[in-house]
């Protein structure tokens, strides 16, 4: 049996780059030990395996030394103010992914002719916040009143997304890489990111994190494009960003989905915190993080209230998305992770005869003709 010579040190770098130790790997390659260790040589087939396993390219392990791999876009996350320096697989991936995407979309908006759009790159941050989000929801026809009226806030958010995507932001929420549901994303890594383009701006939602949190990430996203700017973003409520852009981004998301003068004007200081976060939540059809958020930005609670409130509504909303976790209906949930604007357009050029099924099955993220026709008669397009 023919064994290949592999340097030791990129099994472990191809194993550590995917978060896995031996124990994890052992039951498919028992020898895995031994191979790192210099013992023994894995067999042709069996790297290919391994590199299968640990979602690496199989070039990669013949490599005479681990390469740097740096996110495609400007990496804004922070932890303790520190860079993070090693991506995951499952966000390189998921970030290649769409890149291919927009690619694809923008060439497609290219020969229809479609005029880019003006809201990318229209304002820098030495704009005023208040301004910027005014612009950002009349662009949107994210109307306040419309949203008050809505039964759910978990409705507002789906509402929030359809008007990015009738813009002309290709949304795509996702809690996996591509359609493996074995490679679940981390929210604890990433929340979204932005990639700006004037004919084909995109904006990606982490789905595996709280419905809360995707809700502000996909305001703060929106701030990156109408800045122009590509971005893997440190996108949280309860983060204070060191970086001015995350800054002004958490600003305008914010401001955003619920303005700060409306928020002086009915919060109620002598109130119980928690009761209050209920009762404004449930007037402007926001999650209660959002709102405990805009409190402390008018300085109703201190920091240190804020924080511990903000956890035990964290935990709260955790319990309750677990209890009600399900498999939901396929091709809604399809539609959601690549786009439902990315999507008709795919589907409709596909049929047209101008993209190779085969090109849009890899874009789509399934190899069925059945499904693709599904998909499309769920999207209207058939």
């Amino acid at each position: 049996m023919l064994h290949v010579d592999v340097r030791p040190e990129m099994l472990r770098w191809a194993r550590a780059r995917a978060g896995l130790d031996v124990a994890a790997l052992a039951h498919r390659f028992p020898r895995l030990a031994a191979w790192e260790n210099g013992e023994a040589r894995p067999t042709l087939r069996q790297l290919e395996d391994f590199a299968k396993a640990t979602y690496t390219g199989v070039g990669y392990l013949f490599l005479t030394a681990p390469p740097v791999e740096r996110v495609p876009i400007p990496d804004l996350r922070t932890v303790g103010n520190v860079h993070i320096d090693r991506p995951s697989p499952d966000l390189l991936d998921t970030l290649y992914l769409c890149q291919q995407r927009q690619e694809w979309y923008r060439d497609y908006a290219r020969s229809l002719g479609e005029k880019p759009f003006s809201f990318v790159g229209a304002v820098s941050t030495q704009d005023d916040e208040v301004a910027t989000a005014a612009s950002i929801r009349t662009a949107l026809g994210f109307d306040l009143h419309e949203r008050r009226e809505m039964p759910t806030w978990t409705e507002a958010l789906q509402r929030f997304i359809e008007q990015a995507d009738a813009l002309g932001v290709l949304v795509m929420v996702n809690g996996v890489v591509g359609n493996n549901n074995h490679r679940k994303l981390d929210p604890d890594e990433f929340r979204g990111f932005a990639l700006a383009d004037s004919l084909a701006p995109l904006v990606f939602i982490n789905g595996a994190d709280t419905k809360a949190a995707q809700m502000f990430t996909l305001a703060h996203e929106l701030a990156h494009i109408w800045l122009g700017q590509s971005a893997l973003s440190d996108a949280g409520l309860r983060s204070m960003p060191s970086l001015q852009v995350e800054r002004w981004c958490n600003r305008v998301a914010a401001e955003l989905l619920v303005p700060r003068a409306v928020v002086e004007a009915e919060y109620q200081h002598d109130a119980d915190t928690r009761r209050e976060v209920e009762r404004l939540a449930r007037r402007f059809k926001v999650s209660q993080l959002v709102v405990l958020r805009r409190i402390y930005d008018i300085g109703g609670i201190t920091q240190e209230e804020f924080g511990r409130v903000y956890q035990q509504t964290l935990e709260q909303l955790r319990e309750i998305a677990t209890e009600q976790a399900g498999g939901g209906n396929f091709y809604r949930t399809q539609a959601a992770r690549v786009s439902k604007r990315f999507a008709r357009a795919l589907i409709a050029s596909t049929l047209e005869g101008h993209t190779l099924h085969r090109d849009a099955f890899r874009l789509l993220g399934f190899s069925k003709l059945e499904t693709f026709r599904q998909l499309g008669a769920s999207l209207g397009v058939l």
